[in-house]
């Protein structure tokens, strides 16, 4: 039986650690953590918040999700639209899904990704 989600892997083009760990680390405020020795060797990077865990794996001829995303739940969602768009990151909001306020945004490769917050109880 499913329990929970472990993680969440994304795709990136080799080289590009240095802008997911300024994206991941310091825009979303997300904590790298460390990638057991074999697998640090593939490259990538791995990045946690609380139970949520992202995977960052280098994939030769990288193309970014376009439609795929993981969806991460978000407090105060104004205000982390407001980190992301000072940092440079687009914010496109979308009222679409009844009792939530959520934007997509992409990473620095072009992944999507889908931030939401309840706005019902």
């Amino acid at each position: 039986m499913i329990a929970a989600v472990d993680h969440v892997q994304l795709a990136a083009p080799a080289g590009s650690e240095d802008a997911l760990r300024a994206y991941y680390a310091d825009t979303l405020g997300m904590t790298e953590i460390p990638k057991p020795p074999a697998l640090a060797a593939r490259g990538g990077c791995w990045f946690q918040a609380g139970p949520v865990q992202l995977h960052l794996g280098i994939e030769q001829d990288f193309r970014p999700a376009k439609k795929a995303h993981p969806g991460l739940r978000v407090t105060d969602i104004e205000a982390y639209a407001a980190r992301l768009e000072a940092d440079g990151a687009p914010v496109r909001w979308d009222d679409d899904l009844p009792g939530h306020r959520r934007f997509f945004s992409h990473d620095p490769v072009g992944n999507r990704l889908e931030f939401l917050e309840r706005t019902d109880s």
